[in-house]
């Protein structure tokens, strides 16, 4: 074997024990050459999402017209939609890290500028593998670390001109259903646009239109502020805390997934409040259990909320990029479930769309000051270190359809870069209706304690993909 493909094994190489074989790597291109010198920028809520990455799996039954070349075949046509992700990152003016881009000097700090895409048409890598289990099999018998053999990425190294910030994984099961993976950048897409980007895959696959199409050229977080702002409280602790190395010395972390039919969500909803909402429900419980232990009285809990539907001059939901806006709430968990939930429900209903728009503004302002000044502002931690829950429940993540009338069976999604007390995604469930799914991302020990609590399965859930001690990308 060539030493060249010898190593391009090793680097597909599942962990010992694991059920996934990695055997292929290749690069997927549009069908339609992008316009040459064409940019994409990035927004400063983009930029602030640098220490993280988006995964999202979706699992879909054999079917017909579902085989690896049809796929890669439909994913070339989409992607003619997607200029960005088949370009490459590079900083803005005066920055280094792109191709062409001025280098530093020896000895000195080269300034952080603003990413930018260079849409350039050299394609997302994909990965082709394949799983020894059935579907059925693995779905119930896989832990929820080894989900993440089913997504492949590499971190971005010194050359972004010749790194992909989206990687997608095509596994076939032994019974010729599939798994999709999708590993990318947050600095390109926030969660819900990558779970959607599957919607436009689907569409092409059909050769149909996309419910939501991918908006790229939003004005919506384009702001220049006419004084810098002063920093939303939140967003001044993390920068303040930038050059820890949370991640880096934090636990391993593990994850796991929970499935909470709708029978099990309205019985909770019925002991709650009138009107409590499935994502408050949720998200008080898992809070209670977290930190079941720890010190009660007034507790906080970061809030993850996705913004698209909740401006005044609402974003459509194909928009590309994030729309995260990062809220604390604030409750006192010796007051039970019920208020809890209650407490969670008044502060993610009464969210201001001013909130959003001051934490845009100090991130432009921010960003301003580093080409300013150059070297200022290191990347910090938007999820964590601290407990964060994300509301994506809301989003139609089903609705990707390569097959007409065959929903995936399942998706998963995680947030990489989410070292510290961890992370909780609340997400929309097979059946529709009430019923959620829940990933928990915590540390390994924490993990595996809440998929045993007496109270998460007395109201429930259902332990999907367990765990087992192993870091999340």
């Amino acid at each position: 074997m060539p030493a060249s493909a010898a190593a391009v094994l090793r680097a597909l190489a599942t962990g010992p024990g694991s059920r996934v074989t990695r055997f292929a790597k290749s690069t997927a291109a549009s069908v339609t050459p992008v316009r040459p010198g064409r940019t994409h920028a990035l927004s400063p809520l983009d930029n602030a999402m640098e220490r993280h990455t988006v995964h999202v799996v979706l699992y879909y039954l054999a079917a017909p017209g579902l085989d690896r070349d049809q796929l890669k075949e439909s994913l070339s046509e989409v992607l003619s939609l997607y200029p960005a992700m088949t370009g490459r990152l590079t900083r803005g003016e005066g920055g280094g890290g792109g191709e062409g881009g001025p280098t530093a000097v020896e000895g000195e700090t080269p300034a952080r500028r603003g990413w930018v895409v260079k849409c350039n048409d050299a394609g997302v890598r994909m990965v082709d593998a394949r799983a020894a289990p059935t579907l059925d099999e693995w779905l119930a018998t896989a832990t929820g670390d080894e989900e993440m053999d089913l997504l492949y990425y590499e971190p971005v190294g010194p050359e972004t001109y010749i790194w992909s910030p989206f990687y997608i994984q095509l596994t076939e099961f032994a019974d010729k259903s599939y798994a999709l993976g999708l590993s990318c950048t947050h600095i390109h897409n926030d969660p819900t646009a990558a779970a959607l980007f599957f919607q436009a895959w689907a569409a092409a696959h059909r050769r149909t239109t996309s419910t939501y199409p991918p908006f790229l050229h939003a004005p919506a977080f384009e702001v220049s502020p006419a004084s810098p702002p002063p920093p939303p409280p939140i967003l001044a602790d993390k920068s303040s805390a930038a050059a820890s190395p949370a991640i880096a010395d934090a636990p391993a972390m593990s994850s796991a997934t929970f499935h909470f039919p709708a029978s099990a969500v309205r019985a909770l909803l019925a002991s709650l409040e009138p009107g409590t909402t499935p994502f408050a429900a949720l998200a008080a419980l898992f809070w209670l259990r977290i930190t079941a232990g720890d010190e009660d009285g007034e507790r906080e809990l970061t809030v993850a909320l996705d913004f698209r539907k909740r401006m005044h001059a609402p974003l459509p939901w194909g928009y590309y990029g994030s729309a995260v806006h990062l809220t604390r709430v604030r409750a006192d968990l010796a007051s039970g479930l019920p208020a809890v939930a209650a407490a969670l429900d008044r502060h993610v209903t009464g969210v201001p769309e001013d909130d959003l728009w001051s934490a845009v503004e100090w991130l432009h302002a921010r960003q301003q000051l580093q080409l300013e000044e150059g070297g200022a502002g290191e990347p910090f931690q938007m999820y964590g270190p601290e407990l964060t829950c994300v509301a994506l429940d809301h989003v139609p993540m089903y609705g990707a359809e390569f097959e007409a009338g065959a929903p995936p069976a399942r998706v998963s999604c995680r947030v990489g870069g989410a070292a510290g007390e961890g992370l909780v995604i609340v997400l929309p469930a097979a059946e529709g209706g009430e019923a959620r799914d829940v990933v928990v991302m915590l540390p390994a020990e924490k993990t595996a304690s809440v998929c045993r609590d007496g109270v998460v399965l007395r109201h429930g859930g259902q332990v999907v993909f367990g765990a087992k001690a192993g870091k999340v990308a």
